[in-house]
């Protein structure tokens, strides 16, 4: 092995009197500034601790005063404090003058800076310096009046500052669990520091985390007005986390918030207060705001107690229903207090809950009394992978004990969504299928199982007949039959698969929970026509003979555009048909699966040119060749030029008291004006009434690390929040994993 003495002692390459007429005068004989910068560029930067050695790996290159060194391996040996670039090696003098070798010490001055002052530079482009590192513990990196920058330099192409940076006095990084802590932290955005704190506690430098830290938060609409504040960590550390978050609203005053974060090895936690004492409760007049004194406490908590086990709690108490929403702490329209354990692994599920649900917003108690409580309930499957390829058992429970306060009240069409007193609902069911694949690819998957549901409710409500109980047991019997045809011609592959399905359930019993709590949602499309019991919950089920035919349709083009059709049609054959059998709740009333024949659905998706997405679903009545329900979505984004375009039409339904068409248009543009800078618009139109929904308008400041904007929206009259204005500011700090240079639309996945 050659040893290269680089330093400030780097005459020590004396040559002979003879050579020196073959070599340059400047030949490897400038000395390193100990104060110059020492950079170190690597793919990877490696601790081992078995070894006790430091690997920076993947085209390294060294470089200081001058010098610039470039390898494969770098290894800085702790034990024997040397530093040593293996492979093959090339070094470039300040002169220019290049010497290439095979396995090079690095000692003398150049290995001391490297040791002393270090610039390391990721793949990702994210750049760490400091003016002194160590690395004499086994499981940190202590850096200190060090510096991380998500961008490296920060300055782009054109000279400008970009993203943001963080500086601190000491920034100690564990090997362990990936955590960074910092001392007196400070924050750059554009070159500019806004913001110092004491200490700093991240348990990564990942988009996720970064998410969270502290950022100031603006907004106005009506009834609080101009709003501002920014969450504050008042003390942070790998275990606990202070954080305090004050807002101030020109028409309230001051609202204060604390937060308390404990970690554990093995899970964690957080308590979360907000209120304050309202400068105008008359702004929210004729609602459950409109008080002196609001405010909120929120917990929360996850731990793993044993391998393949989670457990947990999360929970709000509140003064009213609607202070979350008014001070645009949640978006949420519910919460749930509860309390959990759940055990997962590769071939079992199990979970048990104890839930009380909330509405959130101008709601009274009197509506929450009507709300639901699962005392508890539990789900659990289990998957038996048979020998010698027999197929797969699966077995599957759920009970549910459901009580309520009061009866919910009655809804459009007479539904009603809930009753006063206890419901228990147990159900077990087994089955078991196995896939068989026949001379020219027929793929046939018979299906054998059966059901069992036991349920009682108290009879509490008057508006029941009174108590009852309830006992079913349904077999059940299936064969899927495919047949995937697949054929290549001119750079598309195209698949086309047939489908059809046979599927009995030997039950005349379709409302197996004596009331629906569970399975009150319902809309048939191309996602549930293959499917042996199309109810979202255990409350209900299909009962008699029904044949699914369909198929599905791709083609995958060699420039990566797609088209994907899948359609298809149900057809009752015999029994009682489910869907002809309304509950309280009305659930599947006006389905399309309420006759002999179904409606036809098809759905549409597909992309043909980079940056544009489209999609649409149908649902068709065959008897009539008219349409019962549409909707259509597009999607385009490319060099920082957006745009989505969705249509949503629902025919008239007058037994889910839906008495006229309702369709609609929604569309967002995304224009950019500069560099990193863009327009963006959206307006959202009521064709069934004729009137404007929404409108909105904002400009966004995006670079790929930082981002930032401010948006209004106006609300129309048939609007959920009929005739209010809200003004949004955002704010945001991007990981390098987070990379994402100019608009990105939401790719469409339209629904009913």
């Amino acid at each position: 092995m050659r040893a290269l003495l680089l330093g400030a002692s780097l005459c020590v390459f004396t040559l002979p009197a003879l050579a020196q007429n073959l070599v340059p005068t400047d030949f490897f004989n400038a000395p390193v500034d100990p104060a110059a910068p020492t950079g170190v560029e690597a793919a990877t930067l490696t601790f081992d601790i078995a070894k006790n050695t430091v690997t920076a790996s993947g085209n390294v290159i060294l470089k200081s005063s001058g010098y610039i060194v470039t390898g494969d391996t770098l290894t800085y040996d702790r034990g024997t404090n040397k530093v040593i670039m293996l492979g093959a090696v090339t070094v470039t003098d300040p002169s220019g003058n290049v010497m290439e070798t095979t396995d090079l010490d690095i000692t003398g001055g150049l290995r001391a800076e490297f040791l002393n002052a270090l610039t390391i530079t990721s793949y990702d482009g994210s750049r760490i310096t400091a003016d002194s590192a160590d690395y004499n513990s086994a499981v940190e990196t202590i850096l200190t009046n060090a510096a991380y920058a998500p961008c490296g330099e920060c300055i782009d192409d054109k000279g400008r500052r970009i993203g943001w940076s963080v500086k601190a006095t000491r920034i100690v990084q564990n090997a362990e669990d990936n955590s960074v802590t910092l001392e007196q932290p400070s924050l750059a955005l554009l070159g500019v520091p806004v913001l110092w704190l004491p200490y700093l506690w991240l348990p990564d430098l990942s988009g996720t985390v970064l998410d969270n830290a502290p950022k100031p938060v603006f907004s106005f609409d009506d009834q609080t007005g101009f709003g501002i504040g920014v969450d504050v960590t008042a003390y942070s550390s790998k275990w606990t986390d202070v954080i305090l978050s004050p807002r101030y609203f020109s028409r309230q005053g001051l609202l204060l918030g604390a937060e308390w974060v404990q970690r554990f090895d093995n899970g964690s936690f957080q308590i979360k207060a907000t209120g304050l004492r309202q400068g105008d409760p008359g702004a929210y007049a004729g609602e459950v705001g409109n008080v002196e004194w609001r405010g909120a406490v929120q917990t929360s908590g996850v731990f793993t107690p044993i391998e393949e086990w989670e457990a947990g709690w999360s929970y709000t108490a509140f003064t009213d229903a609607n202070y979350l929403s008014d001070y645009a702490l949640t978006a949420a329209k519910s919460s749930v207090n509860q309390v959990y354990a759940t055990h997962v692994n590769r071939d079992t599920y199990f979970d048990i809950r104890a839930q009380q649900f909330n509405q959130l917003g101008n709601v009274t108690q009197a509506s929450q009394d009507q709300q639901g409580a699962n005392l508890p309930v539990a789900r659990f499957e289990k998957t038996i992978d048979l020998a010698d390829d027999m197929g797969r058992v699966t077995v599957e429970g759920h009970l549910r004990n459901v009580t309520r306060q009061a009866d919910s009240p009655l809804a459009a069409a007479g539904a009603r969504y809930g009753y006063q007193g206890a419901k228990t609902h147990a159900m077990v069911q087994a089955s078991w299928q196995k896939q068989f694949i026949g001379a020219g690819g027929l793929v046939f998957t018979p299906y054998f199982g059966g059901r069992t549901d036991f349920s009682y409710y108290d009879g509490r409500s008057p508006l029941l007949p009174g108590e009852t109980s309830l006992f079913s047991a349904t077999p059940i019997a299936a064969m899927d039959v495919r047949y995937p045809l697949i054929a290549r011609q001119a750079e598309v592959t195209h698949i086309v698969e047939p489908i059809a399905q046979l599927v009995y359930r030997g039950s005349d019993t379709t409302r197996v929970g004596i009331t629906n709590d569970d399975a009150q949602s319902f809309v048939f499309d191309d996602t549930n026509l293959f499917s042996y019991n199309r109810f979202s919950g255990y409350d209900r089920q299909e009962t008699g003979l029904r044949l699914n035919v369909g198929g599905r349709y791709q083609a995958n083009f060699d420039g990566g555009s797609y088209l994907e059709l899948v359609g298809g049609q149900s057809f009752h054959l015999a029994g009682v048909n489910a869907f002809t059998s309304p509950d309280q709740a009305n659930t599947a009333v006006g389905s399309g699966l309420d006759t002999a024949a179904s409606y036809g659905v098809l759905g549409a998706y597909g992309s043909f040119m980079p940056g544009l997405v489209v999609g649409g679903k149908a649902q068709v009545d065959t008897s009539a060749w008219t349409l019962a329900r549409a909707s259509l979505g597009a999607s385009y984004s490319n060099e920082g030029y957006g745009a989505t375009l969705d249509y949503r039409f629902i025919e008239a339904n007058l037994g889910l008291g839906q008495m006229r068409d309702q369709h609609e248009v929604v569309g967002s543009l995304t224009v950019p004006v500069a560099d990193y800078w863009s327009i963006r618009s959206g307006a959202a139109w009521d064709i069934g009434a004729n009137s404007w929904l929404q409108v909105s308008g904002g400009v966004v400041y995006d670079d790929g690390y930082l981002t930032f904007g401010a948006n209004a929206a106006r609300n129309g009259p048939t609007h959920t929040s009929p005739n209010s204005t809200s003004v949004l500011a955002t704010f945001a700090i991007k990981a390098p994993a987070g990379l994402n240079l100019g608009y990105s639309g939401a790719v469409p996945v339209p629904s009913f």
